[in-house]
């Protein structure tokens, strides 16, 4: 089994804030076979009886309610209205880019994956007839009100890709197009904890008796880079659909939202600070996950960053009647590519192995284990975007699998 926090400013989420955060491995799934729910959670700290947000996003993701011109409005305003509601109507359906492409082949229109993902991230626009027609079979594919998305578009633009933003174009680099972290943040991606960058993230993972994931615990030093920033968000994807958080602990900061989307195996974290941080200003958040027991081992465990970190701690306790028989740490230059810088770590005589990289790189920073027989496994965590959930210093992970 594995798992992973995504961060791009200071959030854990298999993928979490934009500097620091998990990531777990997830897949798109249709609104009806969702079966979404929020995870069990016991938030601590000043005040632990305020409301969940009650966005479009966060109703969706607990209620599966039928999606509403008005609800998805509310999740992007202006010249990024368009994009923004067809990335939460993708969303809320569970629909992958590959699966729209078909459905509009099917029904005599040939528009690629390549040409959605442009249109839902706002480099370009549908304004050619056969795209405007596209847009208005789109709206029966996703189950929109007629013009619910044509009604969006803005004047013509001049010819030519625009490019991202560069909070959102470092994330793409490491985590790639279409990702699980995109997926599970909809609309909030393009803004992913972009307040925040993370400065130093510890990650501690602990392995049960079965070799299977127990937990994961992480603690991110955020520093704002603009005035009025007061939260990050996390998402923590996990390898195997059988583990899923049953108790979340914040130790600092206050829990608002703890939403599991089950088809994606995918827990989304956001945590308030407690406060407005001035600019340049630091604050610490801290945060612990317990997950149930899977069938599937853990092997590794990972985390991306989409920028510098100054330090980062991997350690990874073990079971005595599950200790792994080798440790390396090894480097990714993006999530999927193959592993390099690969180093043999030791196992201490309490049953642990940590990693500490200072001016740790963007990238994927991970560490792999194996075991004799009769056991085996895996857990990763990758991915902040704030910090927690998905990204490194502005964007930083992890994953157990």
């Amino acid at each position: 089994m594995s798992s992973r926090t995504d961060t791009d400013t200071g959030t854990d989420t298999g993928f979490g804030p934009a500097e620091a955060g998990g990531r777990h491995a997830t897949t798109g799934a249709r609104r009806t076979e969702a079966g979404t729910h929020p995870a069990q959670a016991r938030p601590t700290g000043p005040h632990p009886t305020d409301p969940l947000p009650t966005g479009a996003h966060a109703t969706a993701a607990r209620t599966g309610e039928a999606i509403t011109t008005s609800a998805l409005h509310a999740a992007a305003t202006g010249a990024d209205a368009f994009p923004g509601v067809l990335r939460e109507a993708l969303n809320r359906r569970g629909l992958s880019l590959e699966r729209v492409s078909e459905r509009l082949r099917g029904r005599g229109i040939a528009i690629s994956q390549a040409t959605l993902s442009s249109w839902q991230r706002g480099r370009s626009q549908p304004e050619r007839a056969r795209s405007l027609r596209a847009v208005e079979v789109l709206e029966e594919i996703l189950e929109l009100p007629a013009g619910a998305l044509r009604s969006l578009l803005g004047p013509r633009r001049p010819r030519g890709r625009t490019t991202p933003a560069g909070d959102e174009g470092a994330a793409l680099q490491i985590l790639g197009e279409d990702s699980v972290v995109e997926k599970a943040l909809g609309a909030r991606f393009r803004h992913f904890n972009q307040e925040t960058s993370s400065l130093v993230v510890h990650d501690v993972v602990t392995i049960g008796e079965s070799g299977t994931l127990s937990g994961i615990s992480t603690t991110n030093v955020l520093r704002a880079g603009q005035a009025g920033a007061d939260r990050v968000i996390f998402v923590l994807s996990f390898d195997d659909e059988a583990a899923e958080p049953v108790d979340i602990r914040v130790t600092c900061g206050r829990l608002v939202e703890a939403t599991y989307l089950k088809r994606l195996k995918s827990l989304v974290l956001e945590i308030h600070f407690g406060r407005e941080l001035a600019k340049l200003d630091t604050t610490v958040v801290s945060y612990a996950v317990d997950v149930s027991p899977s069938e599937t081992p853990a092997t590794h465990y990972e985390r991306w960053s989409r920028t510098n970190l100054h330090e980062y701690l991997q350690q990874v306790f073990f079971h005595p009647g599950a200790l792994p028989s080798d440790c390396h740490r090894y480097v990714r230059e993006k999530v999927g590519a193959p592993p390099r810088a690969q180093r043999r770590i030791p196992l201490s005589d309490t049953h642990n192995v940590h990693v500490l990289t200072s001016r740790c790189k963007p990238g994927v920073h991970g560490v792999a284990w194996e075991y004799g027989q009769g056991t085996g496994g895996t857990a990763r965590a990758d991915g902040t975007g704030g910090t927690g959930g998905t990204g490194g210093t502005d964007g930083t992970g992890d994953r157990p699998g």
